[in-house]
């Protein structure tokens, strides 16, 4: 079995107080998160980071690591005892210790027992008998955007796991702000684990369905707003939806088809609020009838315009 160094991998000295070992995991887990690095490689190192801070935050654990590990910054190796996956009762003559003070050690260093043979609910260490920890589960969770946008309370229904059709029913908290792909992780929410030990954890993926009205872009919200050609020419003052409800938007005379105008921090919410955009689209009425056609000619014969200036 091969060690690695586990304050070389933090980036601290072995001498690091608690606070140190806290410090460097943060800023690695942060930079190593699946969820934020897609990168290659990125997965394997968190979990690097994870198993060294586990060990190097626990007092006991520490010491055992310090005083046994001598030798693991150079990445060496040893069997331990250790034969085609089972323990023989050898010894390491390094660390002064053999037969079955090995379990003792291999506990202290990784907080848990070693299992043998076949599947079973529990993990067997030199404490007793530990269950094994239930599968975490992965569900995509469709909301509206005014759900998104406000948060609250809400009842879902899912499948227990992929084999059985019952079905579980839970009351979550949709955080105000949430974005597409974002992830909600609930605590033991998951798969139930064999012989009864804790359940796993359940991760929410946010989707939000698209909107009648809105679109969104990032963080700000973009609306097309129709209006009519006297409007735009003469300008108007009228009530367009938000998220948050309506608000009164003055359209300048000569406005065009295509401009937008922003409604400041009317977008999602969030640390930094976005904006609502509003995109003015002028509408033409239609000419079905022989006034209405009259009335286009007289238009065309009153206007000396062509906006195909280019």
């Amino acid at each position: 079995m091969k060690y690695q160094d586990y304050y070389q991998i933090l980036g601290v000295p072995r001498g690091a107080d608690t606070s140190d070992i806290k410090k460097a995991y943060r800023k690695l887990a942060r930079k190593y998160h699946p969820d934020v690095n897609s990168a290659s490689g990125a997965e394997e190192k968190f979990k690097e980071v994870n198993e060294a801070y586990e060990v190097l935050k626990d007092d006991d654990k520490r010491k055992a690591y310090d005083r046994f590990g001598a030798d693991w910054k150079h990445g060496q190796q040893f069997d331990g005892g250790f034969q085609d996956g089972g323990f023989h009762g050898g010894s390491y003559s390094g660390g002064g210790f053999s037969g079955g003070d090995f379990s003792d050690f291999f506990e202290s260093i990784f907080g848990g027992g070693f299992q043998q043979g076949g599947a079973s609910p529990f993990q067997q260490g030199a404490r007793g008998p530990r269950r094994q920890r239930g599968a975490d589960q992965q569900l995509k969770l469709d909301i509206s955007l005014e759900e998104a946008f406000n948060g609250g309370a809400k009842t879902i229904q899912f499948t227990k796991s992929a084999d059985s059709p019952e079905m579980k029913k839970l009351k979550i908290n949709i955080p105000k702000g949430v974005s597409s792909g974002q992830k909600i992780r609930l605590a033991k929410q998951g798969q139930a684990a064999p012989g009864g030990g804790e359940p796993g954890d359940l991760y929410l993926e946010m989707n939000i369905l698209p909107h009648r009205l809105f679109r969104l872009d990032g963080r700000d919200v973009i609306l097309r707003l129709p209006i009519t050609p006297w409007e735009a020419a003469e300008g108007a003052s009228l009530k367009v939806p938000t998220l948050s409800g309506s608000v009164e938007l003055k359209i300048n005379p000569g406005t065009k088809s295509g401009q937008k105008m922003r409604l400041k921090g009317k977008g999602m919410p969030g640390p930094k609020p976005g904006d609502q955009f509003v995109e003015i689209m002028i509408q033409t009425p239609p000419a079905d009838s022989s006034a209405a056609r009259q009335f286009y000619q007289d238009m065309k014969a009153q206007f000396d315009f062509n906006p195909r200036t280019f």
